[in-house]
């Protein structure tokens, strides 16, 4: 079965990478990639009490999140959500094991309101006023995949517009040793069942057992293969180069996503 949605706005964050308006040149091969250390600002569409509870990983997700929307004029109270991550708020748990390894086992009531792992979802409620459905996944390595997999079949099944919003962020030691996430990431995409005048590509997805794209720079192919939110680089190529083109993304071994990009420019 092949599933399809137009694509009407994207975000992106990540180490060199300050949103997709900058990085687009980057990933057309225009301009040279230099990684820089990430800065993420807390979201100012969160009242100031939520706000100073935000960690880096819903600020990534709500960044990138708020940029597709603006990118693509869309209403996000009009708009389900998939968020999708393979660790979340990794310094909330790093903070929790601790306390539970220590003789004062008290956890405060903001470090547990963030472990859970739709804590974002939540704060992009909040910021943006939407109560629509909201689906949240875990897919470890392949986590980006799921997320794309489960947003287009929203679109294509309940003909909902719907923000996918992919993001990661690095875990502290000694969980780091463990599991070395180089740097925060985040990738959104506004994926909408009809074009309209601000689409700006066609994405047709079937399941595939193809072996991944990888990209020709070796550090955003270190990028991609490091973080699992960075996975859909290819695609974001893809659609930075306006060509339109076929690519095959990780999900679950064996099975991989088999995306066609059509440019509506």
């Amino acid at each position: 079965m092949k599933l399809s949605a137009y694509l009407d706005g994207i975000g992106l964050v990540g180490p060199g990478l300050d949103n997709w308006l900058a990085a687009r040149s980057i990933l057309a091969g225009g301009a040279a990639y230099e990684s820089r250390p990430l800065v993420v600002a807390a979201p100012q569409s969160l009242p100031p009490a939520e706000r100073r509870r935000t960690g880096l990983a819903i600020k990534v997700a709500l960044a990138v999140a708020q940029e597709a929307i603006d990118a693509g004029q869309l209403d996000a109270k009009q708009l389900a959500t998939v968020f999708t991550s393979s660790g979340a708020d990794n310094d909330n748990c790093d903070a929790i094991c601790k306390t539970l390894a220590s003789d004062d086992r008290s956890i405060s009531p903001t470090r547990f309101h963030n472990s859970v792992h739709n804590a974002p979802a939540g704060y992009w409620g909040i910021a943006s006023g939407a109560m629509t459905p909201a689906t949240v996944l875990c897919a470890h390595d392949a986590s980006f995949g799921a997320g794309l997999l489960e947003a287009m079949t929203q679109v294509a099944v309940e003909g909902w517009g719907t923000l996918l919003i992919a993001y990661d962020m690095p875990y502290p030691e000694p969980l780091h040793a463990k599991r070395p996430l180089p740097s925060a990431f985040g990738i959104a995409l506004a994926l909408m069942p009809s074009r309209s005048a601000r689409s700006l590509a066609r994405l047709e997805l079937e399941l595939s057992d193809t072996a991944p794209d990888t990209l020709a720079d070796p550090a955003l192919e270190a990028l991609r293969v490091a973080i699992p939110a960075a996975r859909g680089l290819p695609l974001l190529q893809c659609i930075a180069r306006g060509e339109g083109g076929r690519m095959v993304l990780d999900y679950v071994a064996p099975l991989r996503l088999d995306v066609r990009v059509e440019s509506c420019n």
